[in-house]
């Protein structure tokens, strides 16, 4: 019986520790609002202007200034600003890995 109640205090508390950490966010930066959705073609990879084959994109072009780099300085993809004003960003491979939502 005490293993038991042990137990279920400690799940309580977990639980309780998780409510209060939940991140809340608002529509605007919402994966579910539209303007942030991969759906968006605006913020899809097959958009010529996202993809890793458009030269402003390329990791071969050195004087591009949307490179995305870890903390030892290897370039790990790039961002791009849609017209809406979210800030994609993508691995070197075109993958959306994440946004900013628009600032707007």
């Amino acid at each position: 019986m005490k293993r038991i109640l042990y137990t279920l205090t400690f799940f309580l508390s977990s639980l309780a520790s998780s409510l209060l950490h939940a991140q809340v966010t608002s529509w605007e930066n919402s994966p579910l609002n539209y303007q942030n959705s991969p759906l968006n073609y605006q913020n899809s990879p097959l958009n010529y202007n996202n993809s890793p084959l458009n030269y402003q994109n390329s990791p071969m072009n050195y004087n591009s200034n949307n490179g995305v780099y870890d903390n030892s300085g290897k370039r790990i993809g790039y961002e791009v600003t849609a017209p809406s004003g979210v800030t994609n960003i993508f691995d070197n491979n075109g993958n959306r890995t994440g946004y900013s939502p628009s600032k707007r």
